[in-house]
């Protein structure tokens, strides 16, 4: 039954206007570290008075499709977390727009709708999302052949939340928190970070915080989730987009990651922006500059496309 109701889902974002090519559930059997679902926790889909497409109460995390065209295609793949607090995903402009402005490009995308925090349906709340970011790589390397991907070019993406998501991954890829038989190797190849949250030491954003870890966030528990604290030379290599008037997520955020990264020696770019706040996914409004395209040189630099 609960399958059904996750087909069911899946298939009604499809509706709302989703438009990729297959959706997935990211776990073939049990989600590790899960709880039994109550029969009232369920998953709500809302279009704001914004704009905003937004989910929460996510208990079943998948992963949707979006393929370049063959001609187009250059094996690159990305995998994209929303961001939203850790409340909520801003699926849409933080997600599936993203995704397909990728496939412009040849680069296949996978919006990934992880796990939200909630003590209901997770044993340790604090590593839900984490365990569907590497259960993510995990299915891209394992499907890389029926996607048409290079398993050795699949980056990782996020946006705020999903940006310390995306850094969390980045720099814990090794801590395995997922069934691996295979032993395939988690580490993303690439990581972009858009206005991320990074640090729950530096300039943390507390709602983040709280949403992930609880009000009461252990000593262990900040270290481990200041991602700028576990970056080395085998951190991936890393492009940053911020603006310095972002008054939700300061910008000291991308500022720490980027310096951890430059210490380390990982070849990294980041692009700083006078305006725009938080939250602008793709056109920040204050200038005529575009990110994306800044991405995109960044991307050929790097020999990802």
């Amino acid at each position: 039954m609960k399958y059904l109701i996750a087909l069911f889902m899946t298939s009604l974002i499809s509706v709302a206007g989703l438009r990729a090519q297959e959706n997935v559930l990211l776990y073939p059997g049990a989600i590790p570290g899960s709880k039994p679902t109550p029969v009232d926790f369920k998953e709500i889909i809302e279009n704001g008075k914004d704009g905003i497409l937004r989910v929460s109460k996510v208990s079943q995390p998948t992963l949707s499709v979006f393929l370049p065209v063959k001609e187009k295609a250059t094996g690159a793949a990305v995998i994209i977390c929303p961001g939203g607090g850790y409340g909520i995903l801003a699926i849409g402009h933080e997600g599936y727009d993203v995704a397909k402005k990728f496939n412009e490009i040849g680069v296949a995308a996978f919006v990934l709708k992880y796990r939200l925090p909630d003590n209901a349906i997770m044993l340790d709340k604090s590593f839900g999302p984490l365990q569907d970011a590497q259960q993510a790589v995990y299915e891209l390397r394992r499907n890389a052949l029926k996607w048409n991907i290079n398993p050795e070019k699949i980056g990782v993406m996020g946006f705020s939340a999903g940006g310390h998501l995306a850094a969390s991954l980045t720099v814990h890829y090794g801590d395995v928190k997922i069934e691996n038989k295979e032993k395939l190797d988690l580490r993303p190849d690439f990581s972009v970070l858009i206005y991320p949250v990074i640090s729950f030491r530096e300039s943390p954003h507390t709602g983040s915080a709280k949403n992930l870890a609880g009000p009461n966030l252990t000593e262990d528990q900040k270290d481990y989730f200041s991602n700028e604290k576990y970056v080395n030379d085998r951190t991936p290599v890393t492009f940053l987009v911020h603006a310095n008037d972002d008054q939700t997520v300061p910008v000291e955020n991308s500022v720490v990651f980027n310096r951890a990264l430059v210490k380390a020696g990982v070849k990294s770019e980041m692009h700083l922006y006078q305006g725009g706040g938080h939250g602008f996914g793709l056109n920040n409004k204050t200038t005529a500059d575009q990110w994306f395209d800044r991405l995109v040189n960044w991307m050929k630099a790097n020999k990802v496309i």
